[in-house]
């Protein structure tokens, strides 16, 4: 089945964090998680099949951060090519019927000019090799998550277009102020979400930055703004520090679970987990809706 068609026949449950999950895996604070497709592809192999077990409907390859831009910074001698099409082949390994592959883009490792460096069309060129790569490797899906500048999402949706026909889902990152939700550049969720669309994504919404039940009321705003399918990936609440000097997520999978389904409720057709969240809040969310 078509994944807009899944969506329109009964909604999509994504996977869940995948840096998190590597860090519990061994990756080290720093290091390029992607550089694990080809250095350790077992590892990024077992967090895909527990997601799929779990009852995930789409899994994000690890393809996050591996724009050209963003390795160059990093200083990564591995290729951009090598990296993507690796990070594309371990999700469509792990995935069986019925389930998806989304080819992950968001990260250029700067911002663009003026508050950056990076030129609107250094960005354009570098997410439309990537697309390239992830295309040729063959996804149901492209995903622009985590931009906090939507900007960078316009020029990741025009490159994407640029070499695919693919569905793209497009989710921005949001701050709670007095006043509403914005972006960090003061965007209002209204007018984000409706650029996104006249762009051409086919789903949009939000992830990361804010837990779960703050995420309730953003969704609402959200799904009142578009009618196109809305996409909402919550962290298991807002990180805090151990007494160990660890970072944790203080949202457990009962208390996440029940702030996806109120979301559900909402009208929200696509959800799933961002920071902080397992293989098991997953399984909750797919036992309570």
């Amino acid at each position: 089945m078509d994944i807009l068609e899944k969506i329109k026949k009964n909604g999509l449950v994504f996977d869940g964090a995948m840096g998190s999950m590597l860090i519990s895996k061994g990756l080290i604070d720093g290091e390029a998680s992607e550089l694990w497709n080809v250095k350790h592809p077992d590892r990024i192999l077992d967090i895909h099949n527990s997601y799929y077990a779990a009852g995930a409907d789409v899994a994000c390859a690890n393809t996050f951060g591996a724009s050209p831009i963003n390795l160059a910074k990093r200083g990564i001698a591995e290729s951009a090519e090598a990296l993507n099409r690796a990070g594309v082949t371990l999700a469509r390994k792990a995935s069986g019927k019925g389930q998806y592959v989304a080819g992950d883009m968001g990260s250029l490792g700067g911002m663009l000019f003026p508050q950056g460096e990076i030129s609107v069309e250094s960005a354009i060129d570098s997410f439309c090799r990537q697309a390239g790569f992830i295309e040729a490797e063959g996804v149901d899906v492209f995903i622009i998550e985590t931009a906090f500048d939507i900007n960078v999402a316009l020029a990741a949706i025009k490159a994407i277009q640029q070499v695919s026909s693919k569905p793209i889902f497009c989710t921005l990152t949001f701050q709670k102020m007095k006043k509403g939700f914005f972006t960090i550049f003061g965007n209002t969720p209204k007018e984000s979400m409706r650029a996104l669309a006249e762009a051409g994504a086919a789903a949009v919404g939000a992830n990361c930055s804010l837990g779960s039940d703050t995420m309730v009321a953003l969704a609402a705003e959200i799904r009142s703004s578009v009618d196109l399918p809305v996409i909402i990936q919550p962290n298991a609440g807002m990180p805090e520090t151990g007494k160990d000097k660890g970072i944790f997520y203080p949202e457990d999978k009962d208390v996440f679970a029940e702030n996806i389904k109120k979301i559900k409720n909402l009208g929200v057709e696509i959800v799933g987990g961002c920071c902080g969240t397992t293989p098991a809040y997953i399984r909750r969310i797919k036992e309570i809706i």
